[in-house]
């Protein structure tokens, strides 16, 4: 990558380099002196890294912004920690790590580092197709990691799917299979079918919505996540009515517990 290929003016401060070597130097300190740092692997860590980055698309769901600043230091701190460990393996350094990002953003956004001349927001995902392709990959689907949650990685199939073409033609072709499934669910599941055909039939149900989504602009991770949070407010709400007036769940039926709820989404 040519040297100073970007703005001056986006070097960062001194302040934020010296802030940063002293956190690099930390990290590196503790994996020499700390006996339980010292005997961790990138096995032995990997969930801390997921969970990390949950708690900060936590913080931003909740708008939150001082528990951001804390979580993504969480996150840095794993990607200096797994950068450490294969230094000390011998497999690879953070200087790696830098080198072939910057690399590969300077060169996926050829319209900001390059000649290249775009006008829309389409342009720019159909270059970004197009170089991809030419990163050593197969096959279309290839490199989305198994890992992801269900409906996240349902939408990157899709979208790589629909990249090449492999797509509806609007949304609502995409709609109109969301009930052809639910349908199909329907008769299989008054059929008396077994639970494995049943989840089958609700996962074609499932991986249709989330194309609807897709179509709508809509993240269908982020909604079910914005959902489940509206879940448990609410039910933290009728919990907490329940306690203040010293009653079980098992004491009340579901109608008094249904007003506490209405009281939690009037809060709302």
């Amino acid at each position: 990558m040519p040297d100073k290929i970007y703005e001056a003016t986006f070097c960062p401060s001194p302040e934020i380099m010296e802030a940063f070597v002293d956190f690099y130097a930390i990290v590196g300190q503790l994996r020499r002196d700390c006996p339980w740092d010292r005997e961790q692997t990138h096995v032995s860590v990997k969930h801390m890294l997921i969970e990390e980055s949950y708690e900060a698309l936590e913080a931003i769901d909740e708008g939150d912004w001082d528990e951001l600043s804390r979580e993504l230091g969480d996150v840095l701190l794993h990607v200096l920690f797994h950068s450490d460990i294969a230094s000390t393996a011998g497999t690879f350094t953070l200087l790696d790590v830098l080198q072939q990002e910057s690399e590969k953003l300077v060169r996926r956004h050829p319209h900001v580092f390059g000649d290249v001349q775009v006008n829309s927001v389409e342009e720019v995902h159909e270059n970004w197709r197009k170089i991809k392709k030419t990163e050593g990959r197969k096959a279309t689907l290839e490199g989305i990691p198994r890992h992801l949650p269900g409906l996240q990685r349902a939408h990157r199939l899709q979208e790589r799917a629909a990249g090449v073409g492999f797509d509806f033609e609007n949304a609502a072709d995409t709609w109109q299979k969301v009930e052809e499934e639910l349908a199909e669910f329907q008769e299989l599941d008054n059929g008396g079918a077994s639970v494995v055909e049943q989840e089958k039939e609700f996962g074609d149900l499932l991986f249709a919505l989330v194309n609807y989504a897709r179509f709508k602009g809509l993240n269908p991770e982020n909604a079910i996540r914005l959902t489940n949070a509206k879940f448990e407010r609410r039910f933290t709400h009728v919990e907490k009515r329940l306690a203040e007036q010293q009653k079980a769940f098992e004491q009340v039926d579901l109608e008094e517990m249904d007003r506490y709820w209405d009281e939690a989404k009037a809060m709302e």
